[in-house]
């Protein structure tokens, strides 16, 4: 009997895909098996549908959690596509002939649990790669471009050659070597079914991996017995777009290759004039594309650089030159001896930007058929795309338009975008408003990626759709929270996906949770999280009612407790800094929480000598800011708090609190610096030095502008002219002036 056709192969090889066209040409089989999950042959009919448009993927997953996934990509140039096409042009069976997709993620599950050694083994044929790097002086991509996607004839045979010497050098650990062996016996035992089903031997084509093939020409099939024993777990599997740069070697894809876009270029040369233009059509392309970024290219460089890839190709022993030639070429004459100049223009002529496309009807997950119906009705199919793009949102309601629909479109949208960032869905990410105190302005970067698609597969076990999906997730969030901060985290983005009922939820946690005693911290930024709802719950459509009572009740509480918190050491100062700002810009956003409460106990703080200073000199910010504190009371606690007789770390620390807020005030006062100027000339050495390190550190913050009108002020008080005072301090330290302030960088703050 007569065996198959075995037609080793790399699996993303643009020569491999026209040897393959051409031997099933020459064979004309009946059946068309390829290397691929048995258990997924319905994926074909898309796989070879006239609208699909490749790269695309074909992505199996566990129904159960935690989810785990698997891909098989392809490209328009992968051999196992063009069999598939192959078959569909001539009325053949093709079927796929690997492990079933259940099996794979089986085997998957079962490595994790045990040593990363024995689960990973050693690096296989990775290793055999890095030798023969050593041997050849070349990466094993232009390697086997130079020797294979310029072999023109007797392919099959040296890929078959290929295959078995790598397999024989590799080092496989045992339970890789197992693995391969049974993935051989399956297709080997696919093979023999199909035979015995009445397809002659001879007429049966296979299409597999180089590495593959001496074992399915000496290894026996799998026994019923052994079929039966295969492990398995629920999976499902859809087809999903895929993108040039996932494919890409810089996506740490294994199988990928490292110029998806050029190994394109040469399939489109091999199916016209041949490869003998494909380096014109690379250094054109390369040349447009940094033309595009802004940079001067003249055609003298491009003819140039051909010439020199030419020479370069015969001088290494190839017919064309490689992409490592015109690289090299390229660089020489385009870029001026320096890649970086051209890395742009590079990565887009080589890995370029390219997303697949599929069409209506593929078969996906409910989730992901939502999101597509919601890009779709949103009208952001345009930002599915590789490239990085901007989006502004204005969330008010438009009063220029007919249907409510249209006039609320940009909240709609921010409702959907949030949704996909509460499930990890790295499709849109919020930027930081340009507008202060605008909160009608929402600002996104999109871009596309093949991960954005699995992160939405993976989220088909939270719910059917979008919103199910994302308040599945707030919900999890949500009982699984141990404080006040992240349960109105939570509240905070459920009010930003416009999900009431898992706001709802989110804020009875957070209610529960507030019982117990909490740090200021805690406190202030849980009642800034719902102050924001309070303040911006009627543009996003939400009733804020329920969240007033609990802003009062965690004002209070913070109110009753800061002055406590204020008694503590510098390392705990900032956190409680932090929280009486927080504090302070809440009471001002409402009218229902009680002012006179709050100015006294700043005013409290202010006074008291038990707290840390520089929360006191803070305190003090925040009443003049308020104007609750005049020049008279300024001056005596400037008075009080700069003195001889208090230590220095004390009274530069007040300062330093004191210089934390409305510094443009400040620097009005010139009685204020002519008292500091007065308190340091005062102090011994040792003591200035200590008052230094806050200083320093008051200081650090400010603009040049703001220390420039500093400066000003001191040479007024030292009866120098303010701008050539303003001029010295201005200027660069001198080397002795530098090694004492670095000295103080190993100042111990332990004492303080």
């Amino acid at each position: 009997m007569r065996k198959p056709v075995f037609f080793g192969v790399r699996h993303l090889s643009p020569a491999a895909a026209v040897q393959v066209r051409r031997a099933l040409d020459e064979a004309r089989p009946r059946l068309v098996l390829v290397e691929g999950p048995s258990d997924l042959n319905d994926q074909m009919r898309w796989l070879s549908s006239p609208e699909t448009r490749f790269p695309a993927a074909i992505l199996a997953y566990t129904q159960t959690p935690p989810v785990r996934t698997i891909l098989w990509p392809f490209a328009i140039y992968s051999p196992e596509i063009q069999a598939i096409l192959w078959a569909r042009e001539h009325g053949v069976e093709c079927r796929f002939m690997d492990l079933p997709s259940s099996v794979f993620l089986a085997l998957e599950e079962a490595q994790e649990g045990l040593p990363p050694e024995e689960a990973a083994g050693r690096a296989d044929t990775e290793s055999v790669y890095r030798r023969l790097e050593t041997l050849t002086g070349e990466d094993h991509d232009t390697f086997w471009e130079r020797r294979f996607e310029q072999l023109e004839a007797n392919y099959q045979a040296a890929a078959s050659a290929f295959g078995r010497e790598l397999r024989a050098a590799a080092e496989d650990s045992p339970r890789r070597a197992a693995e391969t062996v049974v993935r051989e016996a399956y297709m080997k035992r696919v093979i023999l079914d199909a035979a015995g089903g009445g397809t002659p031997s001879e007429q049966i084509f296979c299409v597999c991996g180089a590495f593959h093939v001496a074992g399915l020409e000496e290894n026996t099939p799998l026994s019923g017995q052994e079929l039966a024993a295969l492990p398995a777990v629920p999976s499902r599997a859809t087809l999903m777009p895929y993108s040039y740069y996932r494919l890409s070697s810089r996506s740490g894809y294994g199988a990928g290759n490292r110029a998806p876009a050029y190994f394109e270029l040469l399939w489109d040369a091999m199916n016209g004039d041949g490869l003998d233009r494909a380096p014109y059509l690379y250094l054109t392309r390369l040349a447009a594309a940094h033309r595009k970024a802004g940079n001067l290219v003249s055609s003298a460089e491009v003819i140039e650089a051909a010439r020199l890839a030419g020479a370069l190709a015969a001088m290494r022993g190839s017919r064309y030159p490689t992409l490592a030639d015109l690289r090299d070429a390229a660089v020489a004459t385009m870029g001026h001896g320096q890649f970086s100049e051209l890395a742009l223009a590079a990565a887009d002529t080589e890995i370029g930007k390219k997303i697949g496309f599929l069409p209506q009807g593929v078969s996906r997950t409910s989730v992901q058929e939502d999101f597509y119906r919601q890009l779709k009705e949103l009208r952001l199919e345009r930002f599915r795309t590789a490239g990085l793009q901007r989006l502004d949102l204005d969330l008010r309601e438009k009063l220029n338009v007919k249907s409510e629909t249209a006039a609320l479109a940009d909240l709609r949208r921010s409702f959907f975008l949030h949704r996909l960032r509460v499930l990890g869905v790295h499709f849109a990410n919020p930027l930081p408003s340009r507008q202060d105190g605008a909160s009608w302005g929402e600002y996104w970067e999109l871009r596309w990626t093949p991960e954005a698609e699995i992160e939405i597969v993976e989220s088909a076990l939270m719910g059917d759709t979008i919103q199910g999906a994302a308040a599945f997730a707030l919900k999890e969030r949500a009982d699984s929270s141990a404080s006040i901060s992240e349960a109105a985290a939570i509240f905070q983005d459920a009010f930003l996906c416009g999900m009431p009922a898992a706001a709802s939820h989110a804020l009875s946690v957070l209610q529960g949770l507030s019982v117990d005693s909490a740090a200021i911290a805690d406190v202030a930024e849980t009642a800034v999280r719902l102050s924001l709802v309070v303040r911006y719950g009627d543009l996003r459509r939400f009733d804020p009612k329920p969240v007033v009572p609990l802003v009062k009740q965690l004002y209070l509480r913070a109110c009753l407790t800061l002055a406590d918190a204020c008694a503590c050491d510098a390392q705990a100062a900032p956190a409680a800094i932090k929280a009486m700002d927080q504090l302070n810009t809440l009471q001002l956003s409402h009218d229902f929480l009680e002012e006179g409460r709050w100015v006294s106990l700043l005013e409290d703080i202010s006074d008291r000598d038990d707290l840390n200073t520089r929360c006191s000199g803070f305190a003090m910010a925040i009443l003049l800011e308020r104007g609750r504190a005049d020049e008279s009371l300024l001056s005596r606690e400037v008075a009080r708090r700069l003195s001889p007789g208090v230590p220095a770390d004390l009274g530069a620390g007040w300062f330093e609190g004191l210089a934390g807020k409305n510094r443009y005030a400040l620097i009005a006062r010139l009685p204020l610096w002519r008292q500091l100027d007065g308190y340091l000339g005062g102090l011994d050495d040792g003591a200035f030095r200590r008052a230094l390190v806050f200083l320093r550190r008051a200081f650090a913050d400010f603009t040049p502008s703001e220390k420039n009108d500093i400066a000003e002020n001191l040479g007024e008080i030292w009866g120098a002219n303010p701008r050539q005072a303003a001029e010295v301090l201005m200027n660069d330290l001198t080397e002795t002036e530098q090694a004492a302030l670095d000295s103080l960088d190993e100042f111990d703050f332990d004492d303080i």
